[in-house]
């Protein structure tokens, strides 16, 4: 990989592939279909650790698992970007919580975990073509999430699934 000093068109690469992680991030936890088809290629290549699948597949099978469930949070950080001529490559790190069971019975299953990405620029712009995820840990424990009570009454506002989440009716006219 290339140890060039930092330009400006590489501050902007970086700046732009950031943007594309938060954006899967955000796609996964809102269940948006037309989020996650602008952060992989068409012809990526994707293995959350059972085989490598083409993307329509992962994000359908991604999009049925996380739909099932009452809520998740991806969230990134610590993230290293490489470039070498033509690709980048980014080691993300992610914790990501997850509510599933039934209600009465719920888990909150937290896993932590890192994203190995290889990234190209096309015409569209910075796209993944080949994501690695590397599971590091986990943890599962019962649910403790409350929505009612003292402070949780007066917090109506809260997250969801597209097109329920606040994030698409904010701004709009």
């Amino acid at each position: 990989m290339d140890d060039a000093p930092s330009t400006p068109d590489r501050v902007a690469a970086r700046l732009d592939i950031a943007d594309l992680l938060a954006r899967y991030c955000r796609g996964i936890d809102r269940c948006d279909a037309d989020e996650l088809d602008r952060v992989f290629a068409d012809d990526a290549r994707i293995d959350y650790g059972y085989g490598a699948q083409d993307k329509a597949t992962t994000c359908a099978s991604l999009l049925a698992a996380i739909g099932g469930m009452r809520l998740t949070q991806h969230a990134i950080g610590n993230v290293i970007i490489e470039f070498d001529a033509k690709r980048a490559r980014a080691e993300t790190q992610c914790v990501a919580l997850h509510i599933l069971g039934e209600p009465g019975a719920e888990v909150e299953m937290t896993v932590g975990g890192r994203y190995l990405d290889t990234l190209e620029q096309r015409a569209e712009g910075w796209r993944i073509v080949e994501r690695l995820y590397v599971m590091d840990w986990n943890r599962r424990i019962p649910a403790t999430m409350s929505l009612d009570g003292g402070l949780f009454d007066r917090l109506q506002r809260r997250g969801g699934r597209k097109p329920e989440d606040p994030l698409y009716r904010w701004g709009a006219a």
